[in-house]
């Protein structure tokens, strides 16, 4: 559990503590749920982790015989398999909401004090408040952006429990109030179209879903207040931020305007490879030429750079400065071909069917299930404009929401068949 700790709160803040704790979380928890997990070693989440080491090593095999020039010497099995850090997530926390909501929490600590205490700390801010597009020093803007995406979808998600009454009311308010104003400005500031439009599509959905629940649950009187709350609320948060940073946002919205607006008419000649939506759209072509050769079991790992550097057509521009394609479902199918997209769509379908009847059941907390939604949404949109899961920052994100998430599911598949021996006995 400390490991989980550890992992969970510094990954970010201290990037070689953070990840030998991940790391350690890992290896420990998959060994406890193969010693000691009676039920847990039939789970889907372990045949999907034993079908992830399969794929590759078929896919490494084949391109070994088949374009050896381009393979690694050995199969780099983590490429997938990293995806299944959740396993150990999801051990460590035993089924508990309270530690799942603790681990989120430090998470979300550890991604604040990041940005005022390293990578330029309160200067990087400034700047940003200033017009500058600010990174923090995680990674590049994009995945800064993403972190504070994801962040908000959370804060807002769970903004019922932070601001109820009761116990450490008032601390609750105030750190929700902090968190939501740093969260907002870093999605402005970081200046991602991509994590724009995937909050865009998020929180009206949000919105209504919570505004439906609350006037099913509630008194009409309290749901209608809520209603003029989180419209006035929308309302001043989109005044201020349009305000306070009009020019970064129209600066940042009309730089590929045109080239949009040649998109939308099909008119792909049109495109300039010097422009970043430009070289998305140029390189995607180059890779679904490449998965079209190789659509089953595709290149191997290095499928997603050699789709750029080994496409002639593409201008040497490109190819310098872009060394993978943007697009997280089409890195994985030009490496792993339709083996890889299908491991994929399967961990995500368990992942969802899963966590709506633990939803049902009432073993999943409402809020929970709301964030689940809220972010699955959100991340299948940002992972259209980045491959997040192949690099750190997106695996990190990945396995402690999906873990949270699965240990629900573990715990409501452990009472269900308590039910069924209650019964037969």
């Amino acid at each position: 559990m400390t490991s989980l700790a550890v992992y969970g709160s510094l990954r970010l803040l201290w990037p070689e503590v953070g990840e030998l704790g991940g790391t350690l979380m890992g290896f420990l928890g998959l060994g406890c749920v193969l010693a000691c997990g009676k039920r847990l070693r039939s789970s889907p989440a372990l045949w999907l982790l034993l079908a992830a080491v399969v794929i590759q090593l078929i896919t490494w095999t084949l391109g070994y015989w088949h374009h050896p020039e381009w393979m690694t010497d050995n199969p780099q099995l983590d490429r997938m398999a990293k995806w299944f850090l959740f396993i150990g997530v999801a051990w460590w926390l035993g089924g508990s909401t309270r530690a799942t909501l603790a681990l989120w929490g430090v998470a979300l600590l550890g991604l604040l004090l990041t940005t005022l205490l390293t990578g330029g700390g309160i200067d990087q801010w400034l700047a940003g408040l200033q017009g500058e597009r600010v990174d923090f020093g995680l990674q590049n803007s994009q995945h800064t952006s993403m972190f504070f995406g994801t962040a908000l979808v959370g804060v807002l998600a769970f903004s019922r429990r932070l601001l109820a009454a009761g116990r450490w009311a008032m601390a609750r308010r105030i750190a929700w109030l902090v968190a939501l104003a740093m969260c907002v400005c870093g999605v402005v500031i970081t200046q991602t179209r991509a994590v724009w439009l995937a909050l865009a599509l998020v929180l009206p959905v949000m919105a209504v879903v919570g505004l439906l629940w609350s006037y099913s649950r509630q008194h009409k009187e309290r749901a209608g207040k809520l209603s003029v709350a989180l419209l006035l609320g929308g309302v001043a948060v989109l005044f201020l931020a349009g305000v306070a940073f009009q020019g970064a946002i129209e600066r940042r919205l009309d730089d590929e305007n045109q080239i949009i607006a040649a998109l939308l008419d099909g008119d792909i000649e049109a495109v300039p490879f010097e422009s970043s939506i430009g070289n998305r759209v140029h390189t995607w072509i180059a890779a679904a030429q490449w998965i079209q050769e190789r659509p089953l079991v595709g290149w191997g790992e290095n499928g997603r750079s050699l789709a750029v550097q080994e496409t002639d057509w593409l201008p040497e521009y490109t190819r310098d400065r872009y060394s993978h394609l943007h697009n997280t479902f089409l890195e994985v199918f030009v490496s792993y071909g339709l083996m890889g997209v299908a491991l994929l769509a399967a961990l995500a379908w368990w992942i969802g069917h899963g966590t709506w009847r633990a939803w049902r059941s009432g073993v999943l907390p409402g809020d929970m299930a709301l964030f689940a939604s809220g972010f699955f949404i959100y991340w299948v949109v940002v992972n259209q404009f980045e491959a997040y899961l192949s690099f750190w920052s997106g695996v990190y994100v990945h396995n402690l929401i999906v873990g949270g998430l699965v240990t629900h599911i573990w715990r409501w598949q452990w009472e269900q068949g308590q039910r069924e021996l209650t019964r037969v006995g």
